[in-house]
Formats: C-alpha cells, structure tokens, sequence
C-alpha cells in the first residue's frame, strides 16, 4: 500500500523538523595579558574561530605542541584561526615557554 504524497510530504517535513541542527560555527577570544593565556573557552567545536588578543607590550605566540598551528601575535594584535581538529591541543608561547594552556575540541 503506497502512502499519499501529501502526508509522505508531512513526514518527512516532520523528520527533518526533529533532526538536530548543527550549530553554527562561533568566534571565542583568548587574551594575551600580564605574561600569561587567559583562560580557554569551553564548549569549542570544530569550524569554530579563536581570535588570540595580545594586551601585551611584547611580542608572544600561541604555539601547538603538536605543531597544528603557530601563530605570532605583536603587541596589542589579533589573530585570528579556525579549529579544524578534535581534541585537545597544548599550546604555549615560545618566546615565554611558561605561558601555556589547552584548547579542548570536540565535533
């Protein structure tokens, strides 16, 4: 027996109505201040941005440990990167190897 095409049409309309979206990708900040990374932003996704904000007077980076990205930030720049990995990812500075900290990533 073949459903009609109208409620096949409500169906399936009511189906992709229930599918879970899939969130849009979203800009977070992590700031560069008083030799230090401020805190990482929870909640990251792959496609989502970190806009690295150095309020510092010297230059640092945001360095992966496992080589994924290095970015150099002069005083008072922002630069900008895209997630493109799950997991989580060491970074620290490699002008000041004590400044470190950790972007946790999931899908």
């Amino acid at each position: 027996m073949a459903i009609p095409r109208r409620l096949f049409l409500a169906l399936a309309g009511a189906a992709l109505a229930a599918a879970p979206a899939t969130a849009a990708p979203k800009v977070y900040a992590v700031t560069l201040q008083q030799m230090a990374f401020g805190p990482a932003p929870a909640g990251l996704r792959v496609g989502d941005t970190i806009e690295w904000v150095n309020n510092d007077i010297f230059v640092h980076s945001a360095t992966a440990r496992d080589k994924s990205f290095d970015l150099e930030l002069k005083p008072k720049a922002r630069v900008r990167m895209k997630l493109k990995q799950t997991g989580t990812i060491a970074f620290y500075c490699r002008y000041h190897p004590g400044m470190t900290g950790r972007l946790v990533v999931g899908r």
